[in-house]
């Protein structure tokens, strides 16, 4: 039996200032503000993001009702709480009278539990997906990254949001959002009738999130690659929250096609937004704004180090996830910018967040390293161990020149 708290089923609650701070208004044309309000669920919704979320959409005069779903009571009063993991198949007794599901129990953070982790992702997806088809959920919306698209010297700036995913399908977190994404393609050919979005944000900053980016920008130095601009696009997470609401009630979304100039035949029923600031930041305005320099190495040198100390577990990012901090994955948000969603952070004012965020911390070959860190002297050792593996091999090239 479902354990319902909150707002009773008659869906009233009352008005709820948005606290997403300055975030811009989409205006409304007359047909949707008198078409029928929705009733919204969110999974993960006593998470940080997952309670902004439910404050977004109660405040928003498409949503009749906002049901969150998550394994504990957040602190969102208005919103009819029903409680139960989200990862279960019994999730489906949750989503009675849903009209969008938007599935936010997910971790893309960096993890040491990675069986927790791919639990949480591949599993809970298999689960929001199936649950919303048996509960008769017309449209479910799924958060991935841009990640999927994979970091190359030869991406184009910026990438179509059609385009296929090819990112390097390892073990680790890139594993799961490819098979998250698999899910989400599969979900509409085998369920006729069901609608899926895929939101791509670029890197998340905000609500002290902590990614491999967030970890990069904690070191002394910027990495680089000798031969490559680096591109810096970022997300604010108020901004994804304000793209996520509009997916969720627009009835443009309601009605994707197949994307045009994709390899993937995904059918009519999915859809692919990419959210980000629009442009990026060159590596000179990054170093400009955070007073940071890069420390350029040779590819090989880099990425087969990074990924030796990654085999030893002493970094925790392996080679193909450190090409996101050195190549280009910068994205349009075309599709939500012609529902005409815009963001209220510019990528010099995400990364202004970030930085504040990231200020008085230190991470060295991505440990965060402070007083009492039990880590610090591995982190140490695997800064030295990569500068140092750069210099024998810029030695050995000079002897054999000699």
């Amino acid at each position: 039996m479902t354990q319902e708290l909150g707002t009773q089923e008659d869906g009233g609650h009352a008005p709820h200032r948005s606290r997403v701070a300055g975030a811009k208004a989409v205006e409304q044309p007359a047909a949707r503000r008198r078409a029928r309000k929705r009733t919204v669920a969110v999974t993960g919704a006593a998470r940080p993001l997952g309670e902004s979320l439910l404050r977004e959409l109660l405040a928003s005069p498409a949503v009749r009702r906002a049901i969150a779903i998550d394994t504990v009571r957040g602190d969102v009063p208005e919103a009819v709480w029903r409680l139960g993991d989200p990862r279960d198949p019994s999730v489906v007794d949750r989503l009675d009278g849903v009209d969008t599901l938007i599935h936010l129990a997910v971790d893309l953070a960096l993890a040491d539990d990675r069986a927790r982790q791919q639990s949480m992702n591949v599993r809970g997806t298999a689960a929001a997906l199936t649950a919303a088809a048996a509960a008769g959920v017309p449209h479910v919306v799924i958060v991935t990254s841009a990640m999927v698209y994979g970091a190359a010297p030869s991406n184009p700036v910026p990438l179509d949001e059609d385009a296929d995913p090819r990112a390097f399908p390892e073990n680790g977190l890139l594993g799961d959002l490819l098979e998250m994404e698999r899910l989400a393609a599969r979900a509409p050919q085998v369920h006729p009738g069901l609608r899926v979005s895929v939101v791509r944000p670029a890197p998340l900053v905000g609500m002290g999130l902590d990614t491999l980016v967030s970890r990069h920008f904690e070191g002394p130095r910027l990495l680089g690659v000798k031969g490559t601009a680096t591109c810096w696009q970022f997300c604010h997470y108020e901004d994804l929250i304000s793209a996520l609401v509009l997916i969720a009630t627009s009835d443009a979304t309601s009605r994707p096609g197949r994307q045009r100039g994709s390899q993937q035949d995904t059918g009519p029923g999915r859809a692919v937004f990419a959210v980000g600031a629009p442009g990026h930041l060159t590596r000179e305005q990054v170093e400009k704004l955070s007073g940071k320099r890069h420390v350029d190495l040779p590819a090989a040198v880099a990425f087969g180090t990074a990924e030796r100390l990654h085999r030893i577990g002493v970094t925790p990012a392996s080679a193909v996830e450190l090409q996101y901090l050195v190549y280009p994955w910068v994205v349009e948000p075309r599709r939500l910018l012609g529902l005409g969603w815009r963001p209220h952070y510019d990528n010099e004012a995400a990364l202004r967040v970030l930085l504040a965020e990231t200020a008085g911390r230190l991470s060295l070959a991505g440990h965060r390293v402070g007083a009492r860190d039990a880590a610090a002297g591995a982190a140490i050792g695997a800064t030295v161990a990569l500068v140092g593996t750069a210099a024998l091999v810029r030695r050995a090239r000079r002897r054999r020149r000699g």
